[in-house]
């Protein structure tokens, strides 16, 4: 005789199984009817009758005006980066963030023909950069030798964050690697960029990889200079007074350290970066009211254990330079450098599950500098569960286009 209830056992996971099968195939068949519906649509949108018959009508002239201008932006999105390098490069938009000038005035400080210099103003306030003042209904309001411009709102963030000058600056560097994106996908030259950040040189020796100082000095500042946003989402998002001693690593000039020392009086720290790039932050701190907070440790943590005693470890921008396997191993020596309940805490540009314009920037800017790449918040904190973190969680901070930020911890 069977014990009560055993019998039912095998019936109960074959019943179960075949509900995953009818599951699996009902949802194979709403996918081929959508896969089927998707077709019909996209060739019917492609259709000349049908554009023709859509710019007829009020109700549908809009949805065609959108996606026809959506296509545009896209093949002229390189102009209008070079139109925003060169009002930069030019100081436009500096000269008329102290008052509006005339196309003379910006002719005389550019030392460019007025007739040439018109199409560059004249782009810029198209896309925004520059406003163009006075009453449109005026008489002589098209006349560009009497026109007054101003500074545009897409303008104005531009001129009040030096980190966004900067980057607009150092994108050129990127422009120029994408000027053939072919040969840069074969991956058979070293790009432009990748000389720019050295330390993402794929090499099996440390020497590959070391800056020199005139190159770390260089990366160091920019990096610096765009930490801005960045950081203003960590401090909002973080509870930092809740730690004793921060371990940043690829701290860079130590920006980050700095800020968080004039918030948290009782948080003290631990930088380690590279050994060019770390000389150069003890020259700038040595001199920084909290000077005593700050200890130096130089190395690569491709290399070099990780200093203990911290109970927080920070990686602002570090893991997506960085190929999967260093990755790993960089979260396995911070999971054995961390005390139990210690922290993990990365703030990095992730990849969107929905669709991003910003990850495309990423995308070919991370596979020009060399081995990194834009990975997902669930890629990571699979990452970091294999590393032997848990409670892993990815917050919610208010401008994730700046940065996403993951919390993990040594339980």
């Amino acid at each position: 005789m069977q014990a009560p209830g055993t019998s039912s056992t095998p019936n109960h996971k074959a019943s179960s199984h075949h509900r995953q099968e009818n599951y699996a195939g009902k949802r194979s068949a709403l996918d081929r009817l959508a896969l089927n519906i998707r077709k019909k649509m996209d060739a019917w949108m492609a259709s000349p009758s049908v554009y023709r018959w859509s710019i007829e009508y009020a109700f549908t002239r809009w949805f065609t005006q959108r996606k026809t201008r959506k296509v545009f932006e896209l093949m002229a999105g390189f102009v209008h980066s070079q139109v925003l390098l060169s009002c930069v490069r030019l100081g436009i938009l500096s000269r008329l963030q102290k008052e509006p000038a005339t196309l003379a005035e910006l002719a005389h400080l550019t030392q460019l023909p007025e007739e040439r210099l018109e199409r560059l103003v004249l782009s810029a306030v198209a896309i925004g950069l520059i406003d163009k003042r006075g009453n449109k209904r005026a008489p002589g309001f098209d006349d560009q030798s009497k026109a007054l411009y101003a500074l545009g709102s897409l303008g104005l963030p531009v001129v009040s964050y030096p980190g966004i000058a900067a980057m607009v600056e150092h994108n050129a560097v990127l422009y120029a690697d994408l000027s053939d994106p072919k040969v840069l996908l074969e991956g058979h030259q070293r790009p432009l960029m990748s000389q720019y950040w050295p330390y993402t040189i794929k090499g099996d020796h440390a020497e590959d990889q070391m800056p020199s100082a005139d190159t770390a000095h260089k990366y160091s500042d920019l990096m610096s200079a765009s930490q801005n946003f960045v950081l203003e989402e960590l401090f909002y998002t973080y509870p930092f007074e809740q730690h004793r001693v921060m371990l940043d690593i690829g701290c860079g000039l130590g920006r980050f350290a700095v800020e968080a020392a004039l918030r948290y009086a009782d948080l003290s720290f631990k930088l380690m970066d590279l050994p060019p790039v770390l000389g150069l932050t003890r020259e700038r701190l040595v001199t920084n009211s909290n000077y005593a907070r700050f200890q130096f440790y130089p190395g690569s943590f491709k290399t070099d254990p990780l200093p203990r005693g911290a109970d927080l470890i920070t990686l602002v921008r570090v893991a997506h330079d960085h190929a999967d396997d260093d990755v790993q191993k960089l979260f396995v020596s911070a999971f054995e450098a961390l005390p139990q309940n210690g922290v993990i805490l990365i703030a990095e540009p992730m990849a969107s599950h929905s669709r991003a314009m910003e990850d495309a920037y990423f995308h070919f800017y991370l596979l020009a500098m060399g081995e990194g790449r834009l990975r997902t918040p669930d890629q990571l904190c699979t990452m970091l569960a294999q590393a032997g973190f848990t409670q892993i969680e990815c917050l919610d901070n208010p401008m994730p286009m700046h940065t996403r930020i993951l919390r993990a911890v040594k339980s």
